[in-house]
């Protein structure tokens, strides 16, 4: 079954975005000298075309040629999802127990199609995936890395309502987390209230599960809900990220029950600091670099560089799991010469540590503007939250 009569009932924007999407991407692939480009990754696909599904750890590829439609191949099972989220004229299934590699190959084979390049920076393919592609073109793909990334950086006015929609939801759920943050709760009474808070506020499925550690835990990176109770002295980290039609907004505090040390106190207000002086220069005419320098120059002079040495911010848009951000597109950091655009939009987590014993800081993510400061999506006070 074609399922044609389904097309576009489930799609996240118009025909006319992601016509407009599709034809940057070719002017790219032809600026770049090549005929088509293959693309697996779910993010490029979805920005592409919109098709999403919880089923993309199943093979699928997107062929974009220079001139005319885009062609994706996706399992069977996926049709009539695929049919409903995308504007797509042209999509080949492969069966359950067909080789995905030789279903794409006969697909192109029947394109006539010349210089094909291939996304080699694609998270989502294996190395033996890859190198049956390669063995089945006779070596003759081009490496196509980087040709659409960055052209997601600057969102367009339907993904930034999109952002703007998650932000809200996010900022849903750090409110429930504070407010749920008291000694006898635990982390994952806490996780629970902010997941609830932001899903009911209408967040859809988010790319990676909400940052909720207490106590000496809170003091390691990246890490999740495990059950600790919550007691006096113990400072919390939360961090979640709204998601609206796969676009992604996060937003981070810090709370601490009881009264909080004087070192982290100290720490808090260097990290406000840090935060307030990078989002001062996150501006168009700056390049990407600056609001790190910014930050890190107010975390030097404060002592505290061996609490921080990171990013100070990546950007925000499109995510699939595992990744909430656009890290892989574009960072604040050291050595990235971009300059900041208009409809860029950057997460700016700052974030000190007392490594094992406590974090603390806050972030906040923002759109860039056309003019004057950057556009600050929350409005949950910055301070540290004192239960």
């Amino acid at each position: 079954m074609t399922f044609d009569w389904l097309r576009g009932t489930e799609a996240a924007f118009s025909s006319a975005e992601f016509a407009g999407r599709q034809a940057r991407a070719q002017a790219a692939i032809a600026a770049a000298g090549f005929g088509a480009l293959i693309l697996t990754g779910p993010e490029a696909i979805y920005w592409l075309t919109g098709r999403q599904t919880a089923g993309y750890f199943a093979f699928q590829a997107l062929v974009l040629p220079v001139e005319g439609a885009p062609v994706l191949l996706v399992r069977q099972l996926e049709m009539a999802g695929t049919r409903a989220n995308t504007w797509l004229d042209t999509v080949v299934p492969y069966q359950d127990g067909e080789d995905p590699v030789a279903a794409l190959v006969a697909m192109i084979h029947g394109m006539d199609l010349s210089d094909i390049a291939i996304e080699r920076d694609g998270w989502f393919v294996s190395p033996r995936v890859m190198a049956a592609l390669d063995m089945a073109f006779g070596g003759s793909l081009h490496d196509g890395s980087g040709l659409i990334t960055p052209l997601r950086a600057v969102k367009s006015s339907a993904e930034l309502d999109a952002i703007r929609h998650a932000a809200r939801y996010a900022e849903a759920g750090i409110a429930a987390g504070i407010a749920t943050c008291r000694v006898g709760a635990d982390e994952n009474a806490v996780a629970a209230a902010m997941m609830s808070a932001a899903i009911t506020s209408g967040s859809e499925t988010m790319a990676m599960e909400p940052l909720v550690s207490s106590g000496p835990r809170s003091g390691l990176p990246h890490m999740t809900w495990r059950r600790k109770g919550l007691g006096d002295g113990d400072c919390v980290f939360l961090e979640i990220a709204g998601s609206h039609a796969r676009y992604h907004s996060a937003l981070m505090r810090s709370v601490w029950i009881g009264k909080p040390p004087s070192q982290a106190l100290s720490m808090h207000s260097c990290a406000s600091d840090a935060l307030a002086a990078a989002l001062d220069v996150c501006r168009p005419g700056q390049i990407c670099a600056a609001p790190h320098r910014a930050a890190q120059r107010v975390i030097d002079k404060a002592g505290y560089t061996a609490a921080f040495r990171k990013r100070i911010g990546y950007s925000m848009g499109v995510a699939f799991a595992p990744d909430w951000g656009e890290g892989g597109i574009l960072s604040l950091f050291e050595g990235v010469e971009r300059e900041i655009e208009p409809g860029m939009v950057f997460h700016l987590p700052a974030t000190l540590r007392d490594y094992g014993n406590f974090t603390v800081g806050a972030s906040e993510t923002v759109i860039i503007s056309p003019d004057g400061p950057c556009e600050v999506l929350s409005s949950i006070r910055q301070d540290l939250h004192i239960c």
